[in-house]
């Protein structure tokens, strides 16, 4: 799908000829994609689409793409109206096992959902937290002396995702779930095709998608079940032991309910990271004056952490289902209806933000939703994961101050991530 643009606001736009469920469309350079969201939320705030069709599933009626701020928020704010639990991370439904086992918490609702998220957040203490968040330094550091290493070892060249953004929050989650350094290299890959969207680079075809989803939940599940075996007969200082062994109200979580938390903790606490920083460098290497500000004043991190939230954006969408009748900022719903929640979209809304399609790093208020809008479902690792892009950012600033993009990104054929699979750089020439 190829979107020819009258005006930089997407004034001329053919919305006739956009389709949200072509996966060509989220191939189209972010300019391209916001100025059709845009138009969306000027003309069609509820538009409406059919599902994407995939070969082992039956698609559904369709559902209304959600693009401003203020139905985003109050969509997410009425979990007993627009419930999580018929799928949150999937557009077509899902058969109810592969719905919980893929999104975990995010795709139950309440009093399930309060229960797992209590015993979660539970584990989620104040020193282990605090230890985390020492540790994301010493990771970065190393992280970056061996990008360093890389590019003076070969041709002066590094993959911005591969060297770094990838490795970062991937050691952090593995370092709390306490997984063993053989498994980690598998830990990525499975999540990585999870997280794919049948992106072809990753997956063969979509014919194969479901068997390798299938296949990398399977993994994960096993390595997951074995861990928390052995963390019962031998308890470490690690997230994993906290899990198995606490409760509360008498009830702990199953080994099932820790597999399916774990890949809810790679989506949400490795890749939404990984692909907030690949983002937020290439960004910064388009606009180099917000770099150079940044770079040069570290109490700027707050403020610039948000602003780079808001506009990479990194989870496309989470999706809600009616459960009754009703009304929403003057739309008329029906039971059954889906809609999908367009964070990107509602991250550039002009009703909420000045000048939303400039990069400021200095943007404050920022109430962007990245981490997801008001409601049960708001990130319970979003303190952690902005203290990892605060700590990669100000060490690329200290360790590789050099670091100059220097090709076009590949990004990922997926409406649900947005994500790119590589970005080149060098170092030395800055």
């Amino acid at each position: 799908m190829t979107v020819g643009l009258a005006a930089p606001d997407g004034a001329g736009i053919d919305l006739d000829g956009i389709d949200l469920s072509d996966r060509e469309f989220w191939l189209q350079p972010p300019a391209v994609r916001h100025a059709v969201f845009d138009a969306l939320r000027r003309e069609r705030p509820f538009a409406f689409y059919a599902e994407p069709e995939l070969p082992w599933l039956e698609a559904g009626r369709g559902y209304y793409a959600v693009t401003r701020y203020a139905d985003v928020d109050a969509i997410s704010s009425r979990p007993a109206v627009f419930c999580s639990g018929s799928g949150a991370v999937s557009i077509i439904d899902m058969p109810p096992d592969i719905n919980e086992f893929f999104g975990s918490m995010i795709s139950m609702d309440d009093p399930r959902h309060a229960k797992i998220r209590r015993i979660v957040a539970k584990t989620f203490t104040p020193r282990m937290l605090e230890r985390l968040v020492d540790s994301v330094q010493q990771i970065a550091d190393d992280v970056a002396d061996g990008a360093r290493r890389k590019a003076e070892a070969g041709d002066g060249t590094i993959d911005v995702v591969a060297d770094l953004a990838a490795p970062i929050p991937l050691r952090v989650v593995c370092d709390m779930m306490g997984i063993p350094d053989e498994d980690r290299a598998m830990v990525l890959q499975k999540s990585t095709i999870i997280l794919s969207g049948g992106d072809p680079e990753l997956v063969e075809s979509l014919e194969d998608f479901a068997a390798a989803m299938l296949e990398a939940g399977g993994a994960l599940s096993d390595l997951m079940n074995r861990l928390a075996a052995e963390r019962l007969a031998d308890p470490r200082d690690d997230l994993t032991t906290a899990l198995v062994r606490s409760e509360v109200g008498g009830e702990q979580l199953t080994h099932q309910e820790i597999a399916s938390f774990f890949i809810l903790l790679l989506v949400a606490g490795n890749e939404t990271t990984r692909n907030a920083i690949s983002q937020g460098v290439l960004a910064l290497s388009e606009h180099p004056e917000q770099r150079d500000r940044w770079a040069a004043d570290p109490e700027l991190t707050r403020t610039a952490v948000e602003e780079i939230v808001r506009w990479t954006s990194p989870i496309g969408w989470m999706r809600r289902t009616a459960t009754q009748d009703g009304e929403v900022n003057g739309h008329r719903f029906a039971a059954g209806d889906k809609f999908l929640l367009f964070y990107g979209a509602a991250n550039r809304d002009p009703e909420v933000f000045r000048e939303p399609q400039v990069l400021d790093l200095a943007r404050d208020p920022n109430p962007q939703i990245g981490f997801g809008a008001h409601g049960p479902h708001f990130c319970l690792g979003a303190h952690l994961a902005r203290r990892e892009i605060a700590v990669t950012f100000r060490t690329i600033f200290d360790r590789l101050p050099d670091l100059t993009v220097s090709g076009e990104p590949s990004r990922l054929r997926s409406s649900f991530v947005n994500g790119l699979k590589r970005l080149p750089a060098r170092l030395g020439e800055r």
